[in-house]
């Protein structure tokens, strides 16, 4: 039985989809272990090569069509390098999922304390790496002449407040305007611009500020618990498939209702999912 074996009707066989920000562990591993087992070689593009060693190395040793680039996202030369790989490849070019991005606890801080490298830095890695790469892939299935799928990760702060994490917030919501900028433009060329939104996910990156509690999860959350990687690689398999061909400049919320019952924060609006008080009065000072 093939890996693709369940996954028919998705139309991603012997297509090509591009992972960035593949590396991590968390989403972006996800996302490529899932597509690349409904049948798409997927080129997985880290910055990091241990990253790539330690997280998609093992799934081509799986027999999955995986192939690792260790290349920067974030720069016009590491762009062109994931296109050569992928101009050398057997099938056609089809997707992209945006995963690059985040940001290190050290960005946590009152908006008056945000500086403009704060700020820059932010909005490079979270929203000009989208971009750049979004617009590559796709001037590369104009050439090619065929549809596609660009799949970008937004965040659920983005589409609400994020306080005392402004430049991210902002920088997530400004990737939510390019997705449907990008939808209406490239929309003749049968190229769809689609996003999801993660509420508080269980990856490496999270737990660098997120505690364990499950009461609490069970207080601040619908369904009561943090969602996993392969529950957000999910919705992202399906804005890449076939079975989502009219839908476009959409950002899916993915977060247990997160958003429903909008009280994780505590009195001093900071987020309750914030457990060591050390991290917490540091990022209010």
């Amino acid at each position: 039985m093939s890996a693709a074996a369940g996954f028919e009707g998705l139309g991603l066989r012997d297509r090509i989809v591009i992972v960035s920000g593949a590396g991590g562990g968390g989403i972006g591993t996800a996302v490529t272990r899932l597509v690349a087992t409904a049948g798409a070689t997927v080129v997985a593009v880290s910055r990091s090569k241990d990253n790539l060693d330690t997280h998609i190395n093992p799934l081509a040793a799986e027999g999955l069509s995986v192939i690792p680039v260790a290349a920067d996202a974030g720069t016009d030369e590491g762009i062109t390098k994931v296109l050569e790989r992928v101009a050398d490849l057997p099938g056609s070019l089809h997707g992209l999922v945006n995963v690059a991005g985040g940001a290190d606890p050290a960005t946590w801080m009152p908006a008056t304390r945000v500086t403009r490298e704060d700020w820059r830095a932010l909005f490079a890695q979270n929203l000009e790496t989208m971009f750049f790469m979004s617009q590559g892939v796709a001037r590369a299935l104009r050439e090619q002449g065929s549809p596609g799928s660009i799949v970008s990760v937004s965040s659920i702060s983005g589409m609400n407040t994020a306080p005392f994490h402004i430049a991210y917030g902002t920088a997530k919501a400004a990737l939510v305007a390019a997705t449907r900028t990008l939808a209406v433009e490239l929309a003749q060329d049968g190229i769809r611009v689609n996003a999801v939104a993660p509420g508080v996910t269980e990856t490496p990156a999270s737990r660098a500020y997120v505690g364990t509690d499950p009461d609490r999860d069970r207080r601040a959350i619908t369904m009561g618990r943090r969602g996993q990687p392969e529950e957000q690689a999910g919705p992202i398999l399906f804005l890449l498939s076939d079975l989502s061909t009219y839908l476009t400049g959409q950002t899916l919320l993915v977060d247990g209702g997160l958003n429903l019952r909008w009280t994780h924060l505590g009195g001093d609006h900071t987020s309750l999912f914030l457990e060591n008080e050390d991290f917490r009065a540091a990022i209010t000072r």
